[in-house]
């Protein structure tokens, strides 16, 4: 039975994917593939992320002499996944607080990798206290906001799926 579980659930999980990807326009496994498309949706993997992560291994590679690379790294990082998330599934109405937090992510690297100066975190206490009580305040509305968009078949297809295929054991079932 357990097996049976997790085939049903990953043909859901697929066909939520499917039909999400298909909702937010991202890609009609129907259509023709379009390259330039494409591109215009992952240039934040391209251009911010790939960026960040080359800043992120300069220094965990190499000498950790100079902590400083983190924190451009850290603000391309954070930048980069919410451009990337926002390119594929909209959003930029209600992600735009992590802008704030991404200077703050990326002055904590700082902190935590460097000499632990206590005066830094100030400015991270600051500018994640802001990005808190903007996203807390324009953006927690949007995002609970469900009932106009066409996206909850598929988001509740993927969560079904992901429990069947991630379902604890049964006791007595092979």
């Amino acid at each position: 039975m357990k097996r049976t579980n997790r085939v049903l659930g990953v043909i859901l999980l697929v066909l939520g994917v499917l039909f999400l990807l298909k909702n937010f326009n991202i890609f009609d496994p129907w259509a023709h593939i379009n390259i330039g498309h494409i591109i215009g949706k992952l240039w934040p993997s391209l251009f911010l992320i790939l960026p960040g992560l080359m800043f992120h291994s300069s220094y965990f590679s190499g000498n950790r002499s100079n902590p400083g690379v983190l924190v451009p790294g850290g603000i391309l990082l954070v930048l980069g996944i919410t451009f990337q998330i926002n390119m594929l599934f909209g959003g930029w109405g209600f992600m735009w607080p992590l802008y704030i937090f991404a200077v703050a992510f990326g002055l904590f690297e700082l902190y935590i990798f460097g000499s632990r100066e206590k005066g830094l975190l100030i400015p991270i206490g600051i500018l994640t206290g802001l990005s808190l009580i903007f996203f807390i305040s324009f953006s927690l509305n949007r995002i609970f906001s469900f009932n106009t968009r066409p996206y909850a078949l598929p988001v509740v297809l993927i969560l079904i799926g992901l429990s069947l295929v991630l379902g604890g054991k049964n006791k007595g079932s092979a």
